[in-house]
């Protein structure tokens, strides 16, 4: 069943494609929920500006602030078929698999027990996050209890955003791509 009326040669060529197929086009529109790109094979879509669909995961392997930050409209991009969307017939795409993943790249030279260099990214209630120096993309956690040394003290009134902080890895998830941190040196600086 589709949200959009039959158009048989539209569900004829996505039913074509496999999931890992690379397909090309143009990036035809930017919209704040992802990314149209009209391909360069298969029919146009009777209501999209464009037959492919990349959402923002789907757009890099760092992260950004604006899909224009990674890609312009009329660019054109070569990226991995994930799968056919039957309610909106669109075919939905991925750029970042097209690229290596640098988490990946990264795991394979860091070991638990290391230390490294990064800087503050962001702070949350229960712990904060730190970009690793030298390593674009890669960001690591350090929970909340290897930052303070009590449950009554306040996290951003020992750690801010910009700092520069010395870490330890304390574990490298490469399925789900997460870096667990330590942080080096005293727990407070009070």
């Amino acid at each position: 069943m589709s949200g959009i009326p039959e158009h048989p040669e539209l569900w004829a060529f996505l039913a074509s494609l496999a999931p890992g197929a690379t397909l090309s086009g143009t990036v035809a529109e930017i919209e704040p929920f992802g990314v149209f790109v009209a391909l360069d094979d298969g029919p146009t879509h009777p209501l999209f500006p464009g037959l492919g669909f990349i959402t923002y995961p789907e757009l890099a392997w760092q992260s950004f602030d604006e899909a224009t930050d990674v890609v312009q409209v009329g660019q054109r991009v070569t990226c991995e078929f994930l799968q056919f969307d039957t309610w909106n017939l669109e075919a939905r795409l991925s750029l970042r698999a097209m690229q290596p993943d640098p988490f990946q790249g990264f795991a394979d030279r860091v070991a638990v027990g290391q230390e490294l260099c990064g800087e503050v990214t962001k702070v949350v209630p229960f712990g904060a996050f730190v970009r690793v120096d030298g390593i674009e993309g890669i960001e690591g956690f350090v929970h909340r209890e290897h930052l303070i040394a009590g449950p009554e003290e306040v996290l951003s009134g020992v750690v801010r955003i910009g700092e520069e902080m010395t870490v330890v890895v304390t574990e490298v998830d490469r399925t789900r791509r997460r870096l667990s941190l330590s942080r080096q040196g005293p727990i407070t600086d009070s």
